[in-house]
């Protein structure tokens, strides 16, 4: 086991059904990798006992593996990640969704990535390689595919899957990064992709295959589109 520790943050809101599967796998492939990891749960008041399944997860693997630091309530992805940056002891940050759509299988591939090119960032994509989606209808891969290709044409920035949630981050970096994001929601992800080009930090990606959530609801709706669009031009105009 080498001297660097991956924390990972799973912002969790209505999870009680995959938070055990997601955890089970990434202690699954931390530990036949060899990698020193934890993992901070950010639940945000679920109204469906996540949490209480998170202090039974925390009870079969240990609190120096299983980190709980809930919320009172939604507060947003941004802020999620700077609270659980905070409880962090991991010199890298691992973000991805508890929702079984990110499978864990990747992530010792994102880390000999990063090794490889010494990159500020690693990011899984969908479009590049042979990374891909399952389990989306076509109008939802119409609009993931669109808002992709017109995000590519007005902010070029370098990377081929901007609105993914699936990244590796040395920690000071994305540190550097969230605290210069204004985006909330999907733009959020987008945005810490720009700003990282702008500030200069190396970008490498790792194709995935992207499964559309098993339980639960998915919480991309018209709201979100919108405010996809309006962060999208924001951008464009200030970066």
């Amino acid at each position: 086991m080498s001297d660097n520790k991956y924390s990972v943050l799973l912002p969790t809101y209505n999870e009680r059904e995959n938070l055990p599967i997601i955890v089970w796998l990434l202690v699954k492939y931390f530990t036949e990798s060899d990698i020193n990891y934890e993992i901070i749960v950010i639940d945000d008041g679920s109204p469906d006992g996540t949490l209480e399944v998170a202090k039974q997860l925390e009870s079969i693997y240990g609190s120096d593996r299983i980190v709980l630091r809930p919320r009172a309530k939604k507060l947003g992805l941004g802020t999620a990640y700077i609270h659980g940056i905070k409880h962090a002891t991991g010199n890298y940050i691992i973000i991805m969704d508890a929702d079984l759509s990110h499978h864990p299988k990747f992530i010792p591939e994102f880390i000999k990535k990063q090794k490889e090119g010494n990159f500020d960032l690693v990011s899984g994509t969908r479009y590049a390689g042979d990374g891909g989606v399952n389990g989306w209808d076509l109008k939802r891969k119409i609009i993931s595919r669109g808002a992709n290709y017109v995000t590519q044409i007005l902010l070029r920035p370098g990377a081929s899957d901007l609105t993914g949630s699936f990244r590796l981050y040395k920690k000071d970096v994305l540190e550097k990064l969230v605290s210069s994001c204004v985006s909330k929601g999907y733009v959020f992800q987008m945005e810490m992709v720009v700003r990282a080009r702008r500030l200069g930090y190396t970008i490498g990606e790792v194709p995935i295959s992207f499964v559309d959530r098993v339980y639960g609801e998915s919480k991309l709706g018209g709201n979100e589109i919108f405010q996809f669009v309006k962060g999208l031009l924001y951008l464009f105009a200030t970066t």
